[in-house]
């Protein structure tokens, strides 16, 4: 059997494939919406689970279950066969994600109700990063309130940069462990990470995926006293200060749309107020690719991934535009080339190579399912 099945449960939303292993493409999959909201069939993630499993029916062996969870902080940092103990863990660790790991721990509750009989496997979006330094990680408060509080840098999109770097070396046909590379993963949620040789060494979002890149709704980096000022000055409490920064900033708190492909188009038909708000998504990320060029000593490669780096050409170009000082240049007809396979947007014979490399994270936690537990 080779079969896994690869579940990521939201609050409201269960999201499958069934990934087959020998041939690493995906059987089938899906998405059940709306689980346990008003006036939905779907009451909850059991009922969603249920569903799910009918319409795999009976002509599919699988072996494991691959289970997406947001954060392991610092007690999980490889895959994880998952037991009753496990799911403590992970509810313990609903503090650091509490939009994420409650929603992720229903969905694992329920498909080890449903397939009892199947090692379930939890893969962490944090661990990853687990081998950044303390000096990369550490936040600059008391030592010991945040050492009482978990208060560090754990990163995300672990399960991405991963994957999209491992393909990277393939790609170029050479040894992961002499590569130097900055992945950016530009999507709704947005992160870029230094990888050399393989191993996260620096990643732009923190103790929560808020920090770092602008993104669709998410500020990113914010002077800390910004909350403060607006708490005494605006009144806002601490619940509506969550909202504002997770719900209502980076490009929609900029432009009042949080969608690039509609930001794009607005500032392409003259918008000033959407060009301006790119300016500051390009800005942010380019001050990344600076600051982890000096971390690693170097650049091999830079890879675009997810669905705002895998799409936007004039992102891209715009993004890297001028840093041809470092070795960085883009092709502009390869940068044009619309296509779902990895590929050199870079000239021939470039000191860096630019790539574009759609991420797959189902086909990653699979293998690494995979791996723990068969």
């Amino acid at each position: 059997m080779t079969q896994i099945f690869v579940v990521n449960s939201g609050s409201s939303s269960i999201k499958y494939q069934l990934v087959d292993l020998a041939t690493e493409q995906p059987v089938l999959g899906g998405l059940v919406e709306r689980v346990g909201e008003p006036g939905s069939d779907v009451p909850d993630h059991a009922a969603g689970l249920r569903r799910i499993l009918r319409d795999l029916g009976n002509g599919h062996e699988i072996a494991a279950v691959g289970h997406r969870v947001v954060h392991g902080g610092a007690l999980y940092t490889e895959p994880t066969v998952i037991t009753d103990e496990v799911e403590r863990g992970i509810e313990g660790l609903a503090a650091l994600a509490p939009l994420h790991n409650p929603a992720n721990l229903q969905g694992i509750r329920a498909a080890r109700h449903a397939l009892p009989e199947l090692p379930h496997v939890a893969i962490f979006d944090t661990a990853f990063h687990h081998t950044l330094a303390p000096a990369a990680y550490t936040y600059a408060i008391d030592r010991d309130l945040a050492a009482q509080h978990g208060v560090r840098r754990y990163g995300f999109h672990g399960t991405s940069h991963k994957f999209v770097s491992e393909q990277a070396a393939v790609f170029l046909d050479r040894p992961l462990a002499s590569l130097k590379t900055i992945v950016l993963h530009l999507g709704n949620g947005a992160s870029v990470a230094a990888v050399d040789g393989g191993v996260s060494i620096e990643t732009s979002m923190g103790m929560t995926p808020l920090e770092g890149l602008v993104m669709g709704t998410r500020s990113g980096d914010i002077d800390a006293a910004v909350l403060i000022h607006l708490h005494r000055q605006a009144g806002l409490d601490f619940d509506e200060l969550d909202q504002l920064l997770n719900r209502r900033s980076g490009l929609l708190g900029l432009s009042g749309n949080g969608d690039m492909r509609d930001v794009q188009a607005a500032a392409s038909n003259g918008d000033e107020v959407a060009e301006a708000a790119l300016a500051v998504y390009r800005h942010r990320i380019r001050r990344y690719i600076g600051a982890y060029i000096a971390h690693l000593g170097g650049l091999d490669a830079i890879v675009f991934t997810a669905g705002v780096g895998e799409n936007n050409s004039l992102l891209r170009r715009r993004v890297l535009a001028g840093l041809e000082f470092l070795g960085i240049h883009v092709d502009p007809d390869r940068n044009e080339l619309a296509s779902r396979e990895a590929r050199f947007i870079s000239p021939d014979g470039s000191p860096v190579a630019v790539l574009v490399i759609p991420t797959n994270e189902e086909l990653e936690i699979a293998r690494q399912t995979a791996a723990a537990a068969l």
